[in-house]
């Protein structure tokens, strides 16, 4: 630390990490007026996608976020990937039908995890929001006043921090966050390639004697491989980390897919190869003090369903908000450290990924007779019991996340607003009173609706299961109502989730 220059910053958010995850936190607290950088410590933008699967709830918090003519950023996204109305659970027969679900993305998005981050980071620039690269962060402090943050030389200050800097995340070691869960027992393979004589559509085989293999469209032409062998199975934590270390090369890639199902589908070109394993680990806080942790950097585990990214994405959409009103003085103590907290909302949504990628891990490499009955059990439950397929689709696609509300609430208070129409109508830090427009409208006071205020309104001609809402900037419902709510229990409403507002809907002093 002695010698090191102060870097000018005067941010109110330093963002470490400048993946998907990285960059959509920062555009959404730019969004809420925050002045906000991003540090990564590679050189340039990602050319190789971990992940190529984007979901719709991921879509729809995109969303918040608009293009230049107006479209939001799910929408942009959308037209760059190929979507599939289906999609598997731990590569079973039985797929989970995207199709009919409530939301205007009823499909999974096949879009190489680089189109992501390119489309982020040309939004940033587009605002003005400086992304440094080559900007390897070295040491966190913090104290009362803000955190510091070390690279090289330069040391550079904000009044908070968010850690998007991956499964092994310096600003979670800084922080004391500890990071506990299983040790690694199998190592996959995972690849992008061009295929000469690819299947005709998106394959998933599995076999208990030679093992599991899933071929998928990219829509750059490419093909997403990704499988194991039973021999990759059933390993010592220092063997899964020695075969790590050693590179996979391309004709070990082409005779394991010969071994698991008897062709290589004419592969002419790797683009890009790795190994990846079951670790699973969860952060035990997502906040220390003035320093916040989001996607990888809380959650670590087998890549099933591309569960990571959007899980981590969706972080963001929690985070910022939050994030955004305490720097301006708007946090309630809920939002700070009470029930809506950041960590007391997120944190059982990572310890849910841990439990179904470890579960989807033992449904699709127990490469054994029992193995085998326990897949065409749950595959059977999946297709033939609704209820089943519901709970599975709803924790895969996003959609069926709701956080805990008070006793007593409306049945819609903390789950996801289903109307498309509506979602529209969200913008970064912006709270939504949302009405049904067959009705007389809610009496908002000018006070409300001042341009201080963090609330729009918006109406809409369906029904969304509530005659009245005040929906959260993450598109969840904070409050509802069932009858036009007078003017008090708006701004009631308004000060559970902002400073200055009582029941008789004055100001406080």
């Amino acid at each position: 630390m002695t010698g090191a220059a102060a870097a000018a910053d005067g941010l109110d958010v330093l963002v470490v990490g400048g993946g998907p995850v990285g960059l959509f936190t920062a555009a959404l607290l730019d969004g809420a007026g925050v002045r906000v950088a991003v540090l990564e410590r590679r050189t340039g933008p990602s050319e190789h996608s971990k992940g190529a699967t984007v979901h719709p709830r991921t879509l729809e918090v995109l969303s918040v976020l608009r293009a230049h003519d107006g479209a939001g950023l799910g929408d942009v996204l959308a037209a760059r990937g190929r979507p599939a109305p289906a999609t598997h659970f731990a590569l079973l027969p039985a797929l989970l039908d995207y199709s009919t679900l409530p939301t205007r993305y009823p499909y999974v998005l096949m879009v190489p995890q680089a189109c992501t981050e390119r489309l982020l980071l040309e939004h940033l620039r587009d605002r003005g929001v400086p992304v440094h690269y080559g900007q390897r962060v070295e040491q966190v402090l913090q104290d009362r006043d803000g955190i510091r943050a070390r690279v090289d030389r330069t040391m550079h200050t904000a009044r908070y921090l968010v850690g998007a800097d991956g499964t092994h995340s310096l600003v979670r070691r800084q922080a004391r966050i500890d990071f506990p869960g299983t040790e690694p027992s199998l190592v996959a393979f995972v690849a992008d390639v061009q295929l000469a004589d690819p299947p005709p559509q998106a394959l998933h085989h599995w076999n208990d004697r030679s093992g599991t293999l899933s071929v998928l469209p990219l829509p750059s032409g490419l093909h997403r491989l990704y499988g194991a062998e039973p021999r990759d199975t059933r390993l010592s934590p220092a063997h899964v980390r020695s075969r790590q270390r050693g590179e996979l090369t391309e004709q070990q890639l082409r005779s394991a897919m010969h071994r698991i199902i008897g062709t290589d589908f004419a592969l002419r070109k790797t683009v890009w190869r790795s190994q990846v394993t079951d670790t699973t680990r969860t952060a035990v806080r997502l906040r220390a003090g003035r320093i916040f942790l989001a996607g990888d950097a809380v959650h670590a585990h087998f890549p099933a369903g591309g569960q990571g990214l959007n899980v981590g994405l969706q972080d963001a959409a929690n985070l910022a908000w939050k994030l955004a009103a305490e720097c301006v003085g708007r946090a309630t103590p809920d939002i700070l450290s009470g029930p809506a907290s950041y960590h007391a909302e997120r944190h059982p949504v990572a310890e849910s990924l841990a439990h179904n990628t470890l579960a989807q891990t033992a449904l699709m490499y127990s490469f054994t007779p029992a193995g085998a009955a326990l897949r065409a059990l749950v595959s059977d439950l999946v297709g033939h019991d609704p209820g089943t397929a519901q709970r599975l689709t709803g924790w895969i696609s996003g959609l069926g996340v709701h956080y805990p509300a008070p006793l007593g609430a409306h049945p819609m208070a903390g789950r996801r607003l289903p109307e498309p129409e509506l979602l529209d109508r969200l913008r970064p830090g912006h709270f939504l009173l949302a009405h049904r427009a067959d009705a007389a409208p809610p009496p908002v006071s000018a006070e409300l609706t001042a341009a201080t205020t963090p609330l729009l309104i918006a109406s809409t001609s369906r029904s969304f299961g509530a005659h009245a809402a005040l929906v959260r900037p993450d598109g969840h419902v904070a409050h509802a109502w069932d009858q036009v709510p007078d003017g008090p229990a708006i701004h009631a409403a308004m000060g559970c989730w902002t400073p200055g507002f009582h029941h008789h809907g004055e100001r406080r002093p």
